[in-house]
């Protein structure tokens, strides 16, 4: 046998050796679907974050007492004040009442503020929570913490625990994504796996300042070879991976870096498909708000690219509505006005989100969570144009997954700044969410230098009342 003969022997069983390794592999992917070790009432969730703190005092926190004693001056504790200062002491501040009327919608007779005519259509299928409280009183660290359960450690993102306990649904594609993020507070901290191996990462489409139409992934395709010179390319990596597989048992980034190819692979034919949005039908692409021009146009595209996703079989998908600004998107401190853009840029394309995944089927084991890192303050800031942050008292509200419908749970006091009644912590939400997907929060857990770790820490519990 000459050497030509032999080399073109040996290429056949590189291509063998790696259809067998890849086809080994896949049957125990550390991204392959796992059961649940609680019953289930939710497969997926759909998380869709408000990036820099909407009033809940304007949008669904209806306070009758803060109309009525509008302009009045009256004592708080402000967090930022005391966090500058040092001193724990209460200061007056001029009481500010919402700029949008409330009014009761559905059987249930849930308030609603003006902001949002289309979710509030669907009140009936949400649960709303008013007694939300976190931890950090600035950006970065309250938005680490609403994804990574820390204000400044570098810990998993909840996205990454939830594929860790659960892999994905799907071969060909990633268990967690995240479309349109920012780069700011946080930035790929918030989808990253840190210490977790590094395949349960999310994968980033597009990014918060850039149109909906970009988020796609990147290079997925090489024009300038044939399908054949492709697939040889691809057998030829991965033969030679696993030869040094042997050679480094244990090394996590080069488990990752090998799977990342076979994803990689599995996605060229699977992922244009579904990111590709022209072959739905116009009445979706109304359902949505998805028209050129139109104000619901961008984050109407994420959220029906998130119901493609879901529904193909992705565990975990967030949609990031801000941008990669100092004062990211409902981060109002001097322009309380600008949440009626915001508030029009998202309404319609939630409230398609919801419906579009009940004449599916979807919602009944989909959890959609609509929130944000904190709410703001029921006083005025900057002469009276603005609000500022607020971790001690804000609404968050989840649809489907066997959270409980048309339900209200906690309150805060009777101006909206504070959680007074059946509080719920970060760590509690966490906590409930991962139940409802069938994971225990406190053996949902990683050995990492010595300590076992978790989203919640040492704390958390599920908060029962929200759930069917």
């Amino acid at each position: 046998m000459n050497r030509r003969h032999a080399l073109q022997s040996l290429s056949c069983g590189f291509g063998g050796l790696a259809f067998a390794g890849l086809a080994g592999k896949l049957s125990a992917s550390p991204l392959g679907a796992r059961s649940p070790v609680l019953p289930a009432r939710a497969k997926r969730i759909i998380f869709l974050f408000m990036q820099g703190g909407p009033s809940q005092v304007d949008t669904f926190d209806h306070k009758p007492e803060l109309i009525r004693r509008d302009g009045e001056m009256a004592d708080f504790f402000d967090a930022r004040k005391i966090a500058n200062s040092g001193k724990n002491e209460a200061s007056a501040q001029r009481l500010m009442a919402p700029k949008w009327e409330f009014s009761p919608h559905g059987q249930c007779g849930r308030q609603v503020s003006s902001l949002f005519p289309e979710i509030a259509r669907h009140v009936d299928d949400l649960c709303f929570v008013h007694s939300m409280h976190t931890e950090g009183i600035a950006h970065g660290p309250a938005t680490l913490f609403l994804h990574t359960g820390t204000t400044n450690f570098i810990r998993p993102s909840m996205g990454s625990w939830v594929t860790y306990g659960l892999g994905s649904e799907s071969e060909n594609l990633p268990g967690f994504v995240t479309i349109g993020p920012s780069t700011g507070n946080g930035g790929a901290r918030n989808y990253g796996s840190a210490f977790l191996p590094p395949v349960y990462q999310g994968t980033p489409l597009g990014r918060a300042d850039a149109p909906a139409a970009e988020a796609a992934i990147r290079n997925i395709g090489n024009a300038s070879l044939t399908d054949a010179q492709r697939r040889g390319r691809f057998d030829f990596i991965q033969a030679l991976n696993e030869a040094q597989r042997s050679k480094r048992p244990g090394d996590a980034e080069f488990e990752a870096a090998i799977e990342s190819y076979e994803l990689a692979w599995r996605l060229q034919s699977h992922a244009p498909e579904i990111t590709d949005l022209s072959k739905e039908s116009a009445s979706t692409f109304d359902l949505y708000g998805i028209r050129d021009g139109a104000p619901t146009e961008d984050f109407g595209r994420k959220c029906l690219l998130a119901r493609r996703l879901c529904e193909s079989g992705v565990r975990f998908v967030q949609v990031t509505y801000g941008d990669n600004t100092a004062n990211p998107a409902w981060d109002q401190h001097s322009n309380l006005p600008k949440h009626a853009d915001h508030a029009l840029a998202v309404d319609r394309p939630v409230a398609g989100l919801l419906e579009d995944l009940r004449q599916r089927g979807l919602l009944e084991d989909t959890i959609v969570w609509f929130g944000s890192e904190f709410g703001r303050t029921p006083y005025a800031q900057s002469n009276g144009t603005g609000r500022d942050h607020n971790p001690k008292g804000f609404t968050t509200w989840l649809a489907g997954g066997g959270f409980k419908p048309g339900y209200a749970h906690g309150a805060t006091d009777e101006f909206g700044f504070m959680a007074v009644e059946n509080k719920v912590h970060m760590h509690d939400l966490h906590a409930t969410i991962l139940h409802q997907l069938g994971l225990d929060h406190e053996k949902l857990t990683f050995r990492f230098d010595g300590r076992d770790f978790r989203l919640t820490d040492v704390h958390g519990e599920v908060v029962r009342e929200l759930l069917v």
